[in-house]
C-alpha cells in the first residue's frame, strides 16, 4: 500500500517519522530532485531473519581477509549521500534533501545509523537504517568497491544478532538480498513481528565499534 498523495502530506518532523515506522509505514520520494514525499507500507515486507542468515563463501572469505575497513557511525551523512547519489544502473534515487534533513536529524538523536566500509582512508561502501527498541529498519547502501556493501551488510547482520534485535527490516525482497536470505512476509505476520520487536530493548553498540571479519563471522556462529 501506498498512500501517494504527496501534495496532501503535511511537512514531517522526526516523531512523526519514528511514529510511522512503529505503525509499519516508511516514508520515499518519488525521484532525487522531487521535494515532495509519500507513505509505503508494502502488502509483502521483505524481512532478513537473523537467525537465517545466509553468508555465501566467497564472501566469507572476503570478510575474514578483512579487505575492508568496517566502522559505525564515523560517517553517516557520507552514507546518506552517497546511497542518494546517482551511479551506473541507478541513475535516479529516491533519497530527496528532506529525507537527507529527516534521516540526518535521526541520526543526532540516536535512531538511525551507518556501517561503512573504508579502504586507504576511502568510504567505498557502505548502509544507513533506522534502529528503534529490537527493530532495524534498512533504508538504502551504495558500493564504491566490489563486495563493499555485502561486507556491510553482513557486518550489520552480525551486530544486530550480537545486540539482541528481533527485526531486520529491508522492505523488499530483491534477488541482491535474497542471496542472504531476505524473505516476503504478508503485513500482517510483519505488523505481529513489528509491535513486539519495537517494545523490546536491544543494543547496537552490543560489538565494539570496530570488529575484524573474524570476529564477525564467529559472532555469527555463536548467535546461530
Amino acid at each position: 500500500m501506498s498512500l501517494r498523495d504527496p501534495d496532501n502530506i503535511p511537512p514531517i518532523g522526526l516523531d512523526d517519522l519514528i511514529k510511522a515506522y512503529m505503525l509499519g509505514y516508511f516514508p520515499m520520494a518519488d525521484a532525487r530532485d522531487d521535494p515532495r514525499l509519500y507513505w509505503v507500507a508494502p502488502e509483502r515486507r521483505g524481512i532478513l531473519p537473523l537467525d537465517q542468515l545466509h553468508v555465501p563463501r566467497r564472501l566469507r572469505r572476503v570478510i575474514r581477509q578483512d579487505a575492508f575497513e568496517v566502522k559505525v557511525d564515523t560517517a553517516f551523512t557520507a552514507v546518506l549521500q552517497a546511497c542518494a547519489a546517482p551511479s551506473p544502473g541507478r541513475e535516479n534515487t529516491w533519497i530527496n534533501d528532506q529525507i537527507v534533513s529527516l534521516y540526518t536529524g535521526l541520526f543526532e538523536r540516536g535512531f538511525a545509523h551507518s556501517v561503512e566500509c573504508w579502504r586507504d582512508g576511502r568510504l567505498m561502501g557502505g548502509l544507513y537504517g533506522v534502529a528503534i527498541g529490537a527493530a532495524f529498519f534498512g533504508e538504502s547502501m551504495f558500493s564504491r568497491a566490489s563486495d563493499a556493501s555485502k561486507v556491510a551488510l553482513i557486518h550489520l547482520a552480525a551486530r544486530l544478532r550480537v545486540g539482541g534485535f528481533q527485526l531486520l527490516d529491508t522492505q523488499f525482497r530483491t534477488e541482491h538480498l535474497g542471496q542472504f536470505g531476505t524473505i516476503e512476509i504478508s503485513k500482517e505476520l510483519y505488523m505481529e513481528q513489528l509491535e513486539a520487536a519495537v517494545a523490546s530493548p536491544a543494543d547496537f553498540s552490543a560489538l565494539p565499534a570496530y570488529s575484524g571479519g573474524a570476529c564477525i563471522l564467529q559472532s555469527i556462529t555463536q548467535t546461530s
